[in-house]
């Protein structure tokens, strides 16, 4: 698998530009990555009898996921391990949130980071402040949505309803929301 191993590579380079502060890197591996996740997100929603939508939320997930862990990553090691674990602990959550059953083997768990010692937990905290002070830039819907689905761990059924919305136009605000959020981050790079 030669162009995984390069892909990998060029994605790890790429998060690390964007660790350091490069927001066009940052940008440019965030577009990069969707597919890759589409296609990992898919696959694992079929094999759990997710649908496609659920698919396409584990993805934004997944995504907004990456952007307030990505301090967690150890850049020495590849990066598509560390995503593929976000991705698949996304579709459990979306399993649970569900009602159903996820059991992993053991084995996919040997390439998850070890959790960050606790002198990293000042960080973390001030990360997830930045976080929640980006998300407080979005327009009330997009803000509702995001901290509904992805905060909060709604289904798209349950947050709909409980915010008066159809699905549909719940998807749409939380992809708007992410895309907002990945634009202002960007501005806060700069």
């Amino acid at each position: 698998m030669p162009d995984l191993l390069a892909q990998d590579q060029e994605w790890s380079a790429a998060m690390r530009a964007a660790l350091a502060g490069d927001g066009a890197a940052y940008q440019r591996l965030l577009a990069a990555l969707a597919p890759y996740l589409r296609n990992l997100c898919r696959k694992a929603c079929a094999r759990a009898g997710l649908s496609a939508s659920e698919a396409e939320d584990a993805v934004q997930e997944t995504l907004l996921a990456i952007h307030l862990k990505r301090h967690t990553w150890d850049s020495s090691q590849p990066l598509t391990p560390w995503l593929s674990a976000i991705a698949r602990n996304k579709v459990i959550d979306m399993m649970r949130r569900r009602g159903r059953r996820a059991e992993t083997d053991i084995a996919d768990f040997e390439n998850v980071l070890a959790a960050p010692p606790e002198a990293e937990h000042v960080e973390r905290e001030l990360e997830r402040q930045d976080a929640l002070r980006l998300l407080d830039q979005l327009s009330g819907k997009q803000r509702e949505a995001i901290q509904a689905v992805s905060i909060r761990g709604e289904s798209l059924r349950d947050a709909a309803k409980n915010l008066g919305v159809t699905e549909g136009a719940l998807r749409v605000s939380v992809h708007r929301g992410l895309k907002a959020l990945a634009e202002l981050y960007q501005k806060l790079s700069d």
